[in-house]
């Protein structure tokens, strides 16, 4: 913009040029008709449900065995890789949880021909990136290249996959580094609560009894050679499904995907049942994990769920959204918004390939722990029936879901993640497609029926991690938990008679 110089005048805004004045009165401006007013109070009316089609799936496999599924995404020139093995840590042996985490997080530190140094500044100079985590029933490896660098990208990824060294000084490194990291783990009641949670639903020895991560117990016993094993029982060609989602087709990445993983071989995978029953339970126990002086309890109540496989899977997904799964739901609204005990309440369900757990959580202050419990309890009973769900309460919690479903396939990251769902719980290829229309075709009385047959607050496992000084009384006087209340510390085991630490020291 141009200055105007020291001393000069300001600048004065001249009026559009008309035609010169002959004289007589100044003509009148014509009048402007009044402007009708919007009723800002109602809302706009939704357009139609949207639609969506996920680019086609076209499935090869490998001369190893191993499958691979493909999707072409045009529109940036990228290619991203996810490669699925279908075991995670529900594959942990009864005494050592946390290995498949390790093994997992030990892959990208170093193989044969590369430093874990040599790993990150090659892929670093090519503008790529590798992450490689382990969740319950599966672990996967991802990478993200540009296409113009697909060839080295691959080179490193195969590297890692097949050919990873174990060095015992990166293994050491990482176990110091998770040894840190529980310690953390003991002062964030959040973490505590959902590991005596896991251990009270389904009993240690349940493989989805443990921490994911394990404990320090476990890890101390891992070694070198446990790592291994683990690694070549399960990250087996035959026992994984790649995903590669960018501007690639079949043709042209089929071939690159043999030559790079031409020497990994396929072998025995054994099965690993989790089926297995969990904790039985005949009535609601209450647990407490003692935090002197907290200013907050955190509260965790359910019971295990039902499989990822579940013919209920979307009544469920519906009737929890509108129980605890949005900022709407019940479970919030009654005690954020009404009550003010919380900043946030929700419930969920882990879906996984076995059952997972139902929970309905909230960290509430500590003078208000009972009346927490009582309003969440409430609210469970209420959804099965005794606060009945309405037509417009149905509608608005589809709508919640079915007009968020499409923002989560907008990138060839996204795609790939939902892809993994695929391959990690056996749904079709075109499951996505028809996602929208079964979440529509949810009824009330399909909602009524699930909450009757799935949810049971009269046999719920209620973890409240908190100041037992302040809370053990007015807990003790919940009708519906009884008279009983079990202490345990901070990994789910039974506190010793007179003991108010609570394992927290």
């Amino acid at each position: 913009a141009a200055t105007q110089p020291a001393g000069a005048a300001p600048p004065t805004t001249s009026a559009p040029a008309t035609a010169p004045r002959t004289g007589g009165a100044r003509p009148q401006a014509a009048k402007k008709k009044p402007e009708k007013m919007v009723d800002s109070s109602k809302l706009p009316k939704p357009g139609p449900n949207p639609t969506f089609t996920l680019p086609p799936v076209e499935r090869r496999t490998l001369s190893n065995g191993m499958e691979v599924l493909i999707v072409q995404h045009k529109e940036l020139p990228v290619v991203n890789l996810n490669l699925v093995v279908k075991m995670g840590a529900a594959g942990d042996p009864a005494t050592q949880g946390g290995l498949a985490s390790l093994t997992a997080d030990i892959l990208d530190e170093g193989t044969k021909t590369r430093t874990a140094l040599d790993i990150s500044d090659q892929l670093a100079f090519i503008g790529s990136s590798l992450n490689v985590e382990a969740d319950w029933d599966s672990s996967t490896a991802s990478m993200a290249t540009l296409k113009r660098h697909l060839d080295r990208a691959l080179d490193i990824y195969a590297d890692v996959l097949t050919n990873p060294a174990f060095s015992e000084k990166e293994l050491a490194r990482l176990r110091d580094t998770r040894l840190t990291n529980f310690k953390q783990r003991r002062d964030d009641p959040a973490q505590i609560a959902n590991i005596v949670y896991a251990s009270q639903l389904y009993g240690r020895a349940h493989p989805y009894g443990h921490p994911l991560t394990g404990d320090e117990e476990a890890l101390r016993s891992i070694k070198g050679a446990d790592v291994r094993k683990f690694y070549e029982t399960f990250y087996r060609p035959n026992n994984a499904s790649l995903v590669v989602v960018g501007d690639v087709t079949a043709d042209e990445i089929v071939p690159k995907l043999e030559r790079a993983f031409s020497k990994w071989e396929k072998g025995h995978v054994p099965a690993v049942d989790v089926t297995a029953a969990p904790v039985a339970r005949d009535k609601t126990t209450l647990y407490v994990v003692d935090r002197p002086g907290s200013a907050q309890s955190v509260i965790l109540a359910g019971h295990v769920g039902v499989p990822r496989s579940s013919a209920d899977y979307f009544p469920l997904l519906v009737m929890n959204t509108l129980l605890g799964g949005q900022f709407t739901s019940r479970i919030n609204m009654n005690l954020r918004e009404d009550k003010g005990y919380t900043y946030g309440a929700r419930s969920s369900f882990d879906w996984r390939r076995g059952a997972g757990p139902f929970t309905a959580s909230a960290p509430v202050q500590t003078a208000v722990t009972k009346e927490s419990l009582i309003e969440m309890m409430k609210e469970l009973r209420g959804v099965r029936g005794e606060i009945p769900v309405t037509a417009e309460e149905l509608e608005f919690a589809k709508q919640a879901i079915i007009r968020g479903f499409p923002r989560g396939f907008e990138t060839p990251n996204q795609i790939g993640n939902r892809l993994e769902q695929v391959v990690t719980y056996g749904l079709p290829d075109d499951y996505f497609n028809t996602f929208i229309e079964r979440v529509q075709a949810v009824t009330l009385e399909d909602v009524n029926r699930v909450a009757q047959q799935h949810l049971h607050p009269s046999r719920m496992a209620v973890v409240v991690v908190g100041d037992r000084k302040v809370i053990e009384q007015s807990l003790r006087s919940l009708d519906e938990l009884g008279d009983t209340v079990t202490f345990l510390d901070a990994e789910g085991k039974p506190v010793a008679a007179g003991d108010t630490s609570g394992g927290m020291r």
